[in-house]
């Protein structure tokens, strides 16, 4: 077991922990009414963005998918106007105008979930090379997915991204299906991260529900890219707890297999890392006890919040 420090063990414990329940009061609200179109949950996959981005500055850029509450959340986004946003309220990150797939946030160098697979790539490398031509320090993280490797962009940007050595890294979040589609129906190699030697840069394969491991593998990529010596494919093993969206039952999904991954779950490993390294079961119950005040102070928050209003889009729409 890497030895890592426990007040990171701790706060990466908190936004694991922050992200799974934000996730399930989500899916409570969409039940009830106040969620509305497509939910897609990051259930099961906390520990990638968890453990990615706890090795970023500030300054430090991401690049989202349309299953991005927990990169935002992870990048430091409040879980209030992020539930706001996907009630479509005005105290949302967007105004409520983006909801579930489009949460960003300029202050916050979170670039922008998308619903397009695979959108998001390009855009990551279009600001990996701003960032160059400014002559600029900060590393741009795009998460991809399984998916999103199958799509002609995803190859074209980091073809790109590699002959012009652009601080980007590319998180590609393999939950092995895309939509229902099983990895192994659409790819012939062992690991996606095999594809990285076609572009001449490192690909590596990292346990997926273990947010320190990924925190240890990101290491590497995010000094290569700081230091001007260009992008890495990180592929993250994990697997999503249920359907596509919140109204898929995934049947599709291997009952056994789906129990496998779910005893490695990404919350419960960080909590075992936690207990191995002295933390006291007590303060472990403190952590959780605070998290669940702030998702219940969430949502709270996002029932008073308002409505956009209607002159406030029409003024917006008359602008462009």
């Amino acid at each position: 077991m890497p030895d890592v420090d426990i007040d990171l063990l701790e706060r990466m414990y908190t936004t694991a922990r922050t992200i799974r329940r934000f996730e399930e009061r989500a899916v409570e609200q969409y039940r009830v009414g106040n969620i509305r179109g497509y939910l897609h949950l990051y259930l099961g996959e906390e520990a990638i963005a968890v453990g990615a981005i706890a090795g970023l500055e500030p300054d430090d850029y991401i690049v989202s998918t349309h299953r991005g509450h927990g990169h935002a959340l992870a990048k430091g986004h409040e879980p209030g106007p992020m539930m706001a946003e996907l009630f479509g309220r005005a105290t949302g990150y967007c105004g409520g105008r983006g909801g579930s797939m489009h949460v960003a946030s300029g202050a916050l160098r979170n670039l922008g979930a998308n619903g397009i697979v695979a959108a998001g790539v390009p855009i990551a490398v279009g600001a990996a090379m701003a960032v160059r031509q400014r002559g600029g320090r900060e590393v741009v993280v795009d998460f991809c997915s399984d998916g999103s490797s199958a799509n002609g962009v995803w190859h074209e940007a980091l073809n790109m991204a590699s002959i012009w050595d652009l601080p980007v890294v590319f998180v590609l979040e393999n939950n092995q299906f895309a939509v229902s589609t099983p990895i192994s129906a659409s790819a012939r190699v062992a690991r996606l991260s095999e594809r990285a030697a076609a572009y001449g840069m490192p690909g590596i394969t990292v346990d997926g529900n273990d947010a320190v491991a990924v925190h240890e593998a990101m290491r590497e990529p995010i000094r290569r890219a700081r230091a001007g010596e260009g992008p890495t494919l990180v592929e993250c093993m994990t697997y999503r707890h249920g359907g596509h969206h919140v109204n898929d039952p995934g049947l599709y999904l291997p009952p056994d297999e789906l129990q496998r991954w779910k005893a490695h779950d990404p919350v419960d490993v960080l909590r075992a890392r936690l207990l191995a390294s002295g933390v006291p079961a007590g303060r472990i119950a403190e952590i959780d006890a605070s998290v669940e005040a702030t998702i219940e102070e969430a949502v709270r928050f996002a029932e008073a919040s308002p409505q956009p209003s209607v002159e406030d889009f029409l003024a917006e729409v008359s602008a462009l």
